[in-house]
């Protein structure tokens, strides 16, 4: 297991990744997002900017600009940023690639949002694609577009977290856009923990 200060060095993201996503994706993505709630501009952006720089010696990541640590937690990790203020448990997957799958439930304090589930897939899926997230023996149905996958509502985003704290593993499965199947897989041990912390470093930001 990495330390903060392992986290610390890996934080980054390629600027070309950030650029990446084409107009349409951009639009059915902020489209998704602000069917879940009223989203200011500034958070549109962030989510779908939220980059991550993954390595094989460190199981969890952290995201783009992450300003302060706030824990290493067996495979999961809190940070919090201040502009715009935010705080998220975060992890990469047991299976995952090179380019930057991870899962993370954020709280935006400044919003009144917290435990927002944010899932960036190992593929890239069309937008009428069928996503499973399968968390212990419950199984959720994700709104996704390319690689972003998102609970379709508040209720949705709850029923996640309260199953991941008494679940061991997550996975998160579907088709890419040449209808080949993948799965994503989490172990999620440190999970509760990490979830708690940034509730907590986020707290004082209400």
């Amino acid at each position: 297991m990495g330390s903060d200060g392992d986290y610390l060095r890996l934080r980054g993201v390629n600027a070309a990744q950030k650029t990446a996503q084409s107009t349409a994706r951009t639009k059915a993505a902020v489209a998704i997002l602000r069917e879940r709630a009223n989203f200011t501009p500034m958070i549109v952006r962030a989510l779908l900017t939220l980059g991550v720089l993954s390595a094989a010696a460190v199981s969890p990541i952290a995201p783009l600009a992450a300003k302060d640590s706030l824990g290493v937690y067996s495979n999961w990790a809190a940070f919090r940023d201040d502009s715009p203020a935010r705080c998220y448990a975060i992890a990469k997957p047991r299976n995952g690639p090179d380019n930057g799958p991870f899962a993370s439930v954020a709280n935006w304090p400044a919003q009144n949002i917290r435990g927002q589930l944010h899932i960036r897939l190992s593929r890239s899926v069309d937008e009428a694609a069928e996503v499973t997230l399968t968390v212990g023996e419950r199984s959720f149905q994700l709104a996704a577009n390319a690689r972003n996958a998102w609970a379709r509502d508040a209720r949705m985003d709850a029923a996640v977290i309260a199953a991941l704290r008494s679940a061991s593993r997550m996975s998160i499965a579907a088709r890419d856009g040449s209808g080949r199947r993948f799965t994503d897989r989490y172990d999620l041990s440190g999970a509760a923990t990490a979830i708690d912390a940034a509730v907590v470093g986020c707290a004082r930001a209400r």
